[in-house]
């Protein structure tokens, strides 16, 4: 019951600080879990992948993703499921709540210049917030990833090169190429294609 509680609180202030939608969460996500020791960074990069690749808000996947696994790892599945209800409703209870309040009040101020003054200041905290977690993803991915060496001692490099390539590749089929057409979801399928082959 205690880690429930404990989940819906501690999304709540993901959820109350995280301006700028999904991407914003993860460098709170990255402190929840060095703080908690519920995840480590390797489950918060295949929560990140895989919340980018299932339906919904990034945001509300990671949260349902976070509360299931931690709630089946102190009581089962069943907990589990409620653990991901209750994290899911911690995230978006400060933003109902927000909306609420402000929402009788945005016409009426709405040519303030206070008021301007706070969505100028929420679009750069949005934008710092989005490239804190650009970067720890990045470092994430890209970097430090560790690999079986002679007699099975665990060495660490810096650069993870296939997965460096990968991203070059995706970015410029993007960008350069006439498959920029495709849907998303093509790349997405790709990559992950692309990660079963070569065991990344």
């Amino acid at each position: 019951m205690m880690t429930l509680i404990r989940l819906f609180f501690e999304f709540c202030r993901v959820g109350l600080f995280s301006v700028g939608g999904g991407l914003a969460t993860i460098p709170f996500l990255t402190d929840l879990g060095e703080r908690t020791g519920w995840f480590t960074s390797g489950d918060l990069a295949d929560m990140i992948a895989i919340s980018e690749s299932t339906p919904g808000p990034m945001g509300v996947n990671m949260a349902t993703y976070v509360g299931f696994h931690t709630g089946s790892l102190v009581g089962g599945p069943v907990l589990g499921i409620v653990g991901g209800i209750v994290s899911t409703l911690g995230l978006i209870f400060p933003s109902i709540v927000i909306i609420l309040i402000i929402a009788g009040f945005l016409q009426k101020f709405r040519q303030s210049k206070a008021v301007d003054g706070v969505f100028y200041g929420l679009r750069a905290a949005s934008v710092a917030l989005i490239t804190a977690a650009l970067l720890q993803v990045a470092k994430i991915a890209l970097m430090f990833h560790e690999v079986t060496g002679d007699g099975g001692t665990i060495k660490t490099q810096l650069f993870y090169w296939p997965a460096i390539i990968l991203a070059v590749v995706i970015f410029v089929l993007v960008k350069y190429t006439p498959l920029k057409k495709l849907h998303p979801i093509c790349f997405i399928g790709l990559a992950a294609i692309a990660g079963v082959i070569f065991q990344m």
